[in-house]
């Protein structure tokens, strides 16, 4: 039996390049309906990436071996859920899980203008990429409550740097950008990530690279056809 160390288990997914992004507790209401199996209640940690950290460990196993970056998390976290007695689960399952529910619940995430989850340091330069269930645990630390930076932007800049108009602060009009991203361009969003993301103020630092941007981009773009 592994002692529960949260303090460990968040150094070792910071070691493999990810972010321990924040824990929470789940009882069955919470796991009502998905296809897990769990006692009374369970500790939740999420996991993702933030600027080009996770990119760089990616990047190099993916240039000697070929490896997607969905097998590389399910390698990765999978991993450190067999060091750790925990059970991951990951975004690009099915059926798919509540990713971004859980992020909320966590203090540290908000729904911006765009729709996308923003954080209060890494601004919109984040993705989720697993979780890891712990069951049987119940000291978790305590983080201090935060506050979504998009209360105090007044200009907005991301509803206004997007060359299609495609973000209103309500609905995002895909077929406007998709369409955008076929014909017309072929340096600004494609290469160096979306424009109305760029447009944020917050965690500039954690942008991403070109190469990394455009690794994302023409994963979003392919999922279109």
């Amino acid at each position: 039996m592994v002692e529960f160390n949260p303090a460990e288990i968040e150094i070792a997914v910071s070691d493999a390049g990810l972010v321990p992004f924040g824990w929470i507790v789940l009882d069955r209401n919470d796991l009502a309906g998905l296809p897990i199996e769990f006692p009374e209640q369970i500790l939740l940690l999420l996991l993702g990436n933030a600027g080009a950290a996770m990119w760089k460990r990616f990047s190099e196993v993916a240039d000697q071996h070929g490896q997607s970056l969905d097998a590389w998390c399910e390698a990765t976290i999978g991993a450190i859920a067999d060091k750790f007695q925990a059970r991951a689960f990951y975004p690009f399952e099915k059926p798919h899980l509540p990713f971004q529910q859980w992020a909320v619940q966590t203090g540290s995430f908000f729904k911006s203008p765009l729709g996308l989850t923003i954080h209060p340091e890494y601004g919109l330069w984040h993705s989720f990429r697993g979780a890891l269930f712990f069951a049987n645990a119940h000291d978790i630390p305590i983080t201090e409550p935060q506050v979504s930076p998009c209360r105090s932007c007044a200009d907005r800049p991301c509803l206004t740097s997007c060359p299609v108009n495609a973000f209103n602060g309500m609905e995002y009009d895909v077929p406007a950008c998709v369409d955008h991203l076929k014909t017309s361009d072929t340096t600004n969003c494609l290469q160096s990530a979306c424009a109305a993301r760029r447009g944020c103020p917050i965690g500039k630092e954690y942008m991403y690279t070109k190469p990394q941007a455009t690794f994302h981009m023409e994963s979003f773009m392919r999922s279109f056809g």
